[in-house]
């Protein structure tokens, strides 16, 4: 078996080197061929040397020139992957790399993406968001639902997994920068009809999250705005 993992990194210093530690070891563990493409976005600490200084090589460090936005790395990344299938994961592991082999069963059964979901009643969710997040976190997934995306309960959940032939007619028709690429992403998947599987994770709040919830939201519901203009457009076509 083989895999690629990217992971966005934006001032991760104090999480990237125990992050990439686990997701080495758990790869090393179950596949025979693996990398993992760091894609630090512009940091202004450290991050960036201890992903060049990582004693596991099969960890590609990408540097983005400043700071370019989480969509934009994630698109990076996806694009300059070798193997099939590919994870996009947060540097934070909120999500564990132990959910990653039930994605793989789910995605050979059939499915061409699967999704992390927080809102599914079998998610098991073991340190909370404060209040404040949560209710951001079930305001936009209304607003997604209710414009764009009727079929999804969770579509910003930083763990999906890909495969490769689908990630690379999809991610070239992405354009969301920032935060709402993961609606984007999923928009497009939709629109060329891939099947997409939403699945049920252990979920773990870190309590680190870069999102400003009165500045970013306004922008993310913009972005929403982008991707049913870009839409009408054609750009996403098949």
């Amino acid at each position: 078996m083989e895999i690629s993992v990217v992971i966005p990194a934006y001032n991760e210093e104090k999480k990237i080197e125990p992050s990439l530690e686990k997701i080495t070891n758990f790869l090393e563990k179950n596949f025979q061929r693996y990398e993992i493409l760091v894609i630090d976005d512009g940091s202004k600490d450290r991050t960036a040397k201890i992903v060049e200084k990582f004693k596991d090589k099969k960890v590609r460090l990408i540097q983005n020139p400043k700071n370019m936005g989480k969509g934009f790395s994630v698109k990076l990344g996806m694009i300059n992957t070798n193997y099939n299938p590919i994870l996009f994961t947060d540097a934070d592991l909120a999500t564990p790399i132990e959910e990653l082999p039930k994605f793989i069963k789910t995605l050979n059964e059939g499915y061409d993406l699967v999704i992390a979901s927080r809102s599914l009643k079998e998610s098991k969710i073991e340190v909370a968001q404060p209040k404040y997040r949560q209710w951001l976190g079930k305001a936009f997934p209304l607003i997604v639902k209710s414009m764009i995306l009727p079929d999804f309960k969770d579509t910003q959940c930083g763990f999906k997994l890909f495969k490769k032939e689908g990630a690379r007619k999809i991610f070239p028709r992405q354009t969301i920068r920032r935060w709402a690429f993961d609606v984007e992403v999923l928009y497009i998947a939709k629109k060329l009809g891939y099947k997409i599987k939403e699945m049920p994770v252990t979920w773990i709040d870190k309590g680190d999250s870069k999102l400003s919830p009165m500045k970013d939201s306004l922008k993310m519901f913009n972005e929403v705005l982008k991707i049913k203009y870009n839409d009408m457009k054609g750009e996403y076509n098949p």
